[in-house]
């Protein structure tokens, strides 16, 4: 998991950055519409809306924001036809890359994904072309202010978790994609604020990039995340913290 973190960890800064443009509620609001859409409005049987749900709340978007969402799914008011594509490409070095887009215009995403991994020496690749690169785990993010570590991981792993990793800023806390909510529950009823808790596809094994390849893909990886219709990326490349340190 250790290639995994460090990617995890840019993608996280990353994510508190888009926060503060106002880019990461529009992004739980797509997340969230969609999910009603496929699955219905009822939270409590409809496992994917109670994870946006969740993950809204835990960033504090307005109840009113999350009830309008909900209703544009279910169609009871009027709103943008969402719908979720996986695209699957190569970034330089000829690492994997999972791109989940949630888009209101198939032909836009795809020529906007297709064009920015062109600009950094990536392309697009087949359906199933690197998927199977990948696992789907569930990832729990603690700030480090949650507790201390041993302390933290002891409850994580009385919770149900099945791997714990601590950052600099933050608690990575892995578990089954079937149990994250439950343990999410469970962390929360011993006092501890979930920053997010999703459904990721991590990758089994990992490939170093360095040099002007690791360059590339730090751009590559932040000018996806700016694009409005990327919701989630997942790569399987490793950088040394040294090599990031010198970007």
């Amino acid at each position: 998991m250790a290639g995994h973190s460090k990617w995890a960890n840019i993608r996280h800064r990353k994510g508190v950055q888009d926060a503060k443009r106002g880019k990461l509620f529009t992004k739980i609001i797509k997340e969230i519409t969609v999910a009603a859409r496929i699955g219905g409005g009822d939270i409590d049987a409809n496992h994917h809306l109670r994870k946006a749900v969740a993950n809204a709340r835990s960033n504090n978007m307005p109840q009113e924001n999350i009830k309008r969402a909900i209703q544009k799914g279910t169609g009871e008011l009027e709103g943008v036809n969402y719908e979720e594509i996986i695209y699957e490409g190569y970034g330089p070095g000829g690492v994997a890359i999972l791109i989940n887009a949630i888009t209101d215009n198939r032909n836009r995403t795809v020529a906007d994904v297709r064009h920015i991994l062109n600009k950094y020496n990536g392309n697009m690749g087949e359906n199933g072309s690197v998927s199977w690169m990948f696992e789907c785990m569930g990832e729990i993010i603690l700030n480090r202010s949650a507790g201390d570590e041993e302390t933290v991981f002891e409850v994580a792993l009385d919770c149900g978790a099945d791997d714990f990793e601590a950052d600099e800023n933050i608690y990575i806390i892995s578990t089954e994609t079937g149990a994250l909510m439950d343990v999410r529950d469970c962390l929360e009823s011993k006092g501890f604020l979930v920053k997010s808790a999703d459904v990721e596809m991590v990758a089994k094994s990992y490939q170093k990039v360095s040099g002007k390849d690791a360059d590339n893909l730090l751009k590559l990886m932040t000018v996806l995340e700016d694009n409005e219709d990327v919701n989630h990326i997942y790569s399987n490349f490793y950088i040394e913290q040294t090599e990031i340190a010198r970007d």
